[in-house]
């Protein structure tokens, strides 16, 4: 008998589902309190004031894939949500009662993708930028899918919804780049200090700035990890002399990179895994992230005291060495556009043949080494266009450059995949052509969680077609929906490297 279903994430078990406990860590209970939760903000949804939406919002993020694994935690969010049915009876509770399997994938296919966009909300409300009309999409599509609709209706939400991720995708990066300036080409050290240091992971850049301010004559150097590597790109950021350096890859790495820090970690968003005990002691969590037998920074009255952790750290070794060197980054779309000519000049005289997103999540597969091979095979007179922990694939490689221009262009985080979107549209712009699938571009994306669901119907929504989704395409796709997504957008999966860079004329 299944203890609980769930599927929202690329390693779901077989590509099917997980039943038991999650791949990621989670309970069937914590599963089983998720599903709940959703339930509960799909019915407080028809009466939600905004305090409401913004709860609702929170919800969502919660239950991102490697978010909140405590029960506490999202029992209390179910409380707070909806208190009129027991979380028995939400759990019981069926919202549609005609099932139909097409028009549930797109049902999941939407829900996942106002998980993504409500992360970006989130950060963007942390930054104090709002958007209502966003806010009322979330909820309002939220009651929506309790209700019976046609397969059409369904298809032109998940269209809507796409339109509105790249409105909350622009709602984010005009918050970051307004906080903390456009993002600008910066070479990240990867090495280690010989003082203690404080470890961030996740995505929360304002968590950045409240933590690197209050250290900032601590003794204690701050290092970033996996997707807040990104935070280095900032100008704001770097007038501080203790912010040291980038610490590991990515999220999946963490157990291991975790002990060898020696320090104290703190994790802001989701990417967190099952937290082992030779670091429990040193791990602190903050905002939706929740671990049963962590430490826990609250937010009261929109600030955080960390001199828990800067007292800690204070106490412990220094980083070990894991890395040397450093990495380039800092290509959001701002600093793209000032080279602009520079890059419209190589692809004019033939140095630049085909750029590459090869962007998205990283994960534990072994078939993931496939990006890293990817990227080792193409010409010389290729660029790869990056966003998010993928990066972490061969972002290290050293693959050279074009003219000064390095062949890998990192743009930030998942969350700044809004600048890919813009530069494929200013290339487009540049070149006078009519439509951005006539330019030099192959998409060949990886996916894990739901930020990537959004990134996804936003690129379907602009028009993008002949995207490649990998390792494997969602679990939640029927056989019926896959083939819509394929005859409408030329959606497609990976092969081997050498059959992919055929299909995609890359030679």
């Amino acid at each position: 008998m299944e203890k609980m279903f769930c599927y929202q994430c690329q390693e779901t078990l077989k590509n099917e589902a997980c039943t038991n406990n999650g791949v990621c860590g989670k309970t069937y209970q914590v599963a089983n309190l998720q599903d709940a939760l959703i339930k509960a903000s799909q019915l407080a949804s028809f009466k939600a004031d905004k305090e409401m939406k913004l709860q609702i919002i929170h919800n969502l993020f919660m239950t991102i894939t490697n978010a909140n694994f405590s029960a506490t935690d999202i029992s209390n969010a179910i409380t707070k949500t909806y208190q009129d049915k027991s979380i028995d009876e939400l759990l019981s509770l069926e919202m549609i009662e005609n099932f139909d399997a097409d028009k549930h994938s797109l049902q999941e296919l939407v829900i996942y993708g106002l998980k993504g966009m409500s992360a970006y909300l989130y950060h963007a409300l942390q930054l104090g930028f709002e958007n209502e009309e966003l806010f009322d999409f979330v909820s309002d599509t939220l009651g929506y899918l309790t209700q019976e609709h046609s397969l059409e209706e369904y298809i032109a939400l998940v269209d809507k919804t796409g339109a509105m991720g790249v409105k909350a995708m622009e709602l984010l990066d005009r918050a970051n780049t307004s906080k903390y300036g456009n993002p600008e080409i910066t070479e990240v050290n990867i090495g280690v200090g010989d003082k203690p240091g404080i470890l961030i992971s996740g995505h929360d850049l304002h968590d950045m700035e409240m933590l690197l301010e209050q250290s900032k004559d601590s003794g204690v150097e701050i290092y970033t990890h996996s997707e807040m590597l990104p935070a280095h790109y900032y100008p704001a950021f770097k007038k501080y002399k203790h912010f040291r350096g980038n610490y590991g890859g990515a999220w999946w790495q963490q157990q291991s990179e975790f002990e060898s820090f020696n320090g104290v970690i703190l994790m802001t968003t989701n990417c967190l895994m099952p937290v082992r005990e030779s670091y429990k002691d040193r791990i602190y969590t903050t905002g939706v992230v929740g671990y049963d037998g962590l430490k826990h920074i609250e937010e009261v009255n929109g600030k955080k005291d960390f001199t828990p952790l800067i007292e800690q750290a204070k106490k412990c070794q220094p980083p070990k060495a894991i890395d040397n060197g450093s990495i380039i980054g800092g290509f959001a779309h701002a600093q793209v556009s000032a080279l602009q000519d520079k890059v419209i000049d190589a692809v004019k005289a033939g140095k630049i043949k085909k750029f590459i997103v090869l962007g998205g999540c990283d994960g534990r597969h072994t078939s993931r080494e496939y990006y890293t091979e990817f990227a080792k095979a193409l010409p010389k007179d290729s660029v790869i266009l990056t966003a998010g922990c993928a990066k972490y694939r061969y972002i290290k490689l050293n693959l050279g450059d074009i003219d000064g221009i390095p062949r890998v262009l990192d743009a930030g985080q998942c969350n700044d995949s809004y600048s890919l979107v813009v530069i494929a549209l200013k290339l487009k712009e540049a070149f006078g052509l009519a439509d951005v699938n006539e330019l030099p571009i192959v998409y060949n994306i990886a996916w894990y969680e739901q930020k990537a669901i959004i990134v996804l119907l936003a690129l379907l929504h602009l028009g993008v077609k002949n995207i490649h989704i990998g390792p494997t395409l969602p679990a939640f796709l029927t056989p019926n929906i896959t083939q819509y997504l394929v005859e409408k957008f030329n959606l497609g999966t990976i092969s081997s490297v050498k059959e992919d860079l055929e299909l995609f004329k890359i030679s």
